[in-house]
């Protein structure tokens, strides 16, 4: 099921060639672009008619009514109810100390540099709500804003054919978290919004959260008109594992990813020819009795996924360092120790027990993490996300005066004379 890419013997680690889902984000900008240039001109209008001819549902208000955020927490099942609730105060204990206090440093007697930390304004969240409704996006994105301090939080997602509304529990979410203002619109539709605004949505400042390929384009479209977290893609994971690994274990972790997308990137890096063996097995075996077979296996099957053989562990945390898995585990001997090694990866899952459906619901860390690469560069979601950097420089009369003819320097050698008779004219007096 999983194609095999023999490493063995070979120090290359090259990127090109490891399994990865293509996307051609370019070419989905050029779809979505003429949308998006019709709401920034036109508003809600354009919104409606998209809703209508891709979601067949016909939207009044874009806006989700209160009674509605309402019946979905009331009708919430109990056992359902507690598991969100954990999975928002485990959110929130492992997010609260990400909010950083103020940095106040003395350069010199009489100047000091302070680093504030500023919530943004107002943001968009975005939740899917096609293949899978995620319900447990809407906790992952508005936990750390409401952590941070963001003052408005505006949500949106996708309207179910069925009901004309987001899916039931993606609103209980939002209700039970206070996050009162939610949008029935789905994907490069709810960006427009979110970047240019309605008559019902006023523009955001950041736009969050996953979704699929025009999801993402319309993301990088509107970037520098808003700020956004990531240009996430469809979701990936990666197993390292040695032979003391549990085959039943890897085979579900690679299909608990699958299940996601057939686009869904599932790969497992190992020097053990016996365990990935024992694994091809159990992935037969497990294929056939999962819900989203079809899915699954094309998932599994596609170039996007496969089985990577190492020469040993080593060249393997070399190989998935290269990767930059969106989601890693790590199954072998001294797993921890290996975790730490790891430059580049979205999420680490260390040990038997820790695999990453915990860290999609109930770990506490945060699901909205980099895809395609991007760990490289990139951090997931978190209370930071959601922080402006900004600094207060304060110098009195004799800290500028103490450097005053430094400042003069540069700026002549810059060329730029009227930088140092700036400070000139304090110095002077």
């Amino acid at each position: 099921m999983l194609k095999r890419i023999d490493l063995r013997g070979s120090d290359d680690v090259a990127r090109g060639l490891l399994p990865r889902a293509q996307f051609d984000v370019a070419a989905a900008m050029a779809e979505i672009q003429p949308l998006l240039d019709r709401i920034r001109h036109h508003g809600a209008e354009p919104i409606r008619r998209i809703t209508a001819e891709r979601d067949g549902v016909t939207l009044g208000r874009l806006r989700v009514p209160a009674d509605a955020l309402a019946a979905a927490e009331r009708d919430l099942d109990p056992n359902l109810r507690a598991a969100i609730l954990a999975s928002i105060e485990r959110v929130r204990t492992a997010h609260r100390p990400q909010r950083r206090g103020d940095l106040v440093t003395e350069v010199v007697s009489g100047g000091t540099v302070t680093e504030r930390f500023v919530p943004v304004g107002r943001v968009g969240l975005y939740v899917p709500g096609g293949l899978a409704p995620l319900a447990s996006s809407v906790v992952m994105n508005v936990v750390p804003a409401q952590l941070a301090g963001v003052e408005h939080i505006a949500v949106a997602s996708p309207p179910q054919r069925s009901t004309g509304l987001p899916d039931a529990t993606i609103l209980a979410v939002c209700a039970i978290l206070g996050a009162d203002e939610v949008y029935a619109v789905g994907g490069p539709a709810a960006i427009g919004m979110f970047a240019y605004g309605t008559d019902e949505c006023d523009p955001v400042d950041m736009i969050t959260g996953p979704g699929n390929i025009f999801v993402t384009a319309a993301k990088r479209a509107v970037r520098g008109i808003v700020g956004i977290d990531a240009e996430a893609g469809t979701t990936e994971i990666a197993v390292l594992a040695d032979d003391t690994a549990d085959p039943v274990h890897v085979a579900a972790d690679l299909i608990s990813q699958a299940e996601h997308d057939p686009q869904a990137a599932s790969v497992l890096v190992t020097p053990s020819v016996e365990l990935l063996e024992a694994v091809e097995v159990e992935l037969k075996r497990q294929v056939d009795a999962t819900r989203h077979r079809d899915r699954v296996t094309k998932a599994l099957a596609g170039s996007q996924s496969g089985a990577v053989l190492v020469t040993d562990v080593e060249h393997g945390l070399a190989v998935v360092d290269a990767y930059a898995a969106e989601h890693l585990e790590i199954q072998t001997r001294d797993a921890r120790e290996l975790a730490m090694r790891v430059r580049n990866a979205g999420a680490i899952f260390v040990g038997p027990y820790s695999p990453v459906s915990l860290g999609d619901y109930c770990a506490g860390s945060n699901h909205i993490l980099p895809t395609g690469g991007c760990a490289r560069h990139s951090s997931g979601l978190s209370v930071a996300s959601f922080l402006r950097a900004i600094q207060v420089i304060e110098y009195d009369r004799a800290a500028l005066s103490e450097v005053a003819e430094h400042v003069v320097t540069l700026a002549e050698a810059e060329g730029l004379p009227a930088h140092g008779q700036a400070v000139r004219v304090r110095s002077s007096k």
